[in-house]
């Protein structure tokens, strides 16, 4: 186990973290924990089989969210196996390439993650402002090539991440405060000059979720001056209703990413336990809701799910 080291000697290792205090706990902790990558695992994995055994539901609304179903069952998948080795054997010891290929995986989903509810808004926006011209807009074409699109881009941007920090050397104490790896985390253990790889990692953020997020606010500005000019209420709250399930994953993904950067950039003074949760709310949370949130709010889904469990 790599414990503190002078200067002169390096590790080969880093080391995980569970949940600081509460390692006595750890087994106990590990339970909500599984449960949630059950629901993740089997909720996204229902939600994929139902879209494709389901021709009625090979439209563009569906086909966006299988993508999202598909990049949340991703990220439930690559983080689960360090979590549950740390908190039921204890296993912390990570190598620096298993831990450069997690974070690839992890940032790379979160990215494409955020693709996919821009392409999402982008299908609202359609369906809503231009319905007349929906089919029309939103081939299958498009939608594959919106999709090859948003992992393009993300791969495309992650990966120097891995090569940039496997250049560093790494001493002393090479403790992460989470239970898998993240860039912003790693990054800090070197014993070198960061500078690039902070500049790039802010340009990545920046480039992906910041315009990602500005694009999905001016959608729905121009969603809610369409919906507005309907003279019926009731047509106008049907109008609205289709946006809701949309509107609660953009919640779910982007407020606790963007609490999670803002504590490791800037809350230096947080308690760590604040850093941990969050980190398990950022990778856990939209994976867990997503499922839940379409099936009870899409009706097609919600009839689909209920049909599959009676029979």
């Amino acid at each position: 186990t790599p414990g503190p080291l002078g200067n002169g000697s390096m590790s080969s290792t880093f080391l995980l973290s569970g949940i600081p205090g509460l390692e006595h706990m750890h087994i106990w902790i590990s339970l909500p924990l599984c449960l949630m990558y059950l629901v993740s695992i089997l909720g996204n994995c229902t939600i994929l089989f139902i879209i494709k055994t389901e021709p009625s539901l090979h439209e563009p609304m569906y086909l966006f969210l299988s993508m999202l179903a598909l990049t949340d069952l991703g990220l439930s998948l690559c983080t689960l196996p360090t979590v549950l080795g740390i908190f039921w054997v204890g296993a912390r010891d990570i190598s620096h390439d298993a831990c450069f290929t997690q974070l690839f995986f992890i940032h790379c989903l979160s990215f494409l993650e955020s693709s996919v509810l821009l392409s999402m808004a982008f299908d609202r926006f359609v369906a809503i402002c231009r319905p007349l011209h929906y089919a029309s807009i939103l081939t299958h074409t498009v939608i594959v090539r919106i999709g090859l699109a948003s992992l393009g881009r993300s791969v495309a941007l992650i990966f120097p991440l891995p090569f940039m920090l496997k250049r560093f050397p790494y001493c002393g104490s090479l403790v992460l405060s989470h239970s898998y790896c993240l860039h912003q985390e790693v990054m800090k253990l070197a014993c070198a000059d960061i500078k690039a790889n902070s500049i790039y990692g802010m340009f990545v953020i920046v480039s992906t979720v910041g315009v990602d997020s500005l694009l999905i606010l001016f959608s729905y500005a121009l969603i809610l001056r369409t919906v507005l000019s309907i003279a019926s209420r009731a047509e106008r709250l049907k109008a609205l209703n289709t946006c809701v399930s949309h509107i609660s994953a953009v919640l779910l993904f982007y407020t606790p990413m963007i609490g999670l950067s803002v504590i490791h950039r800037f809350g230096k003074q947080a308690p760590h336990l604040v850093q941990v949760v969050m980190g398990f709310v950022y990778l856990l949370f939209p994976p867990v809701m997503n499922p839940i949130v379409y099936s009870v709010k899409t009706k097609q889904i919600r009839d689909r799910v209920a049909h599959a469990f009676c029979n």
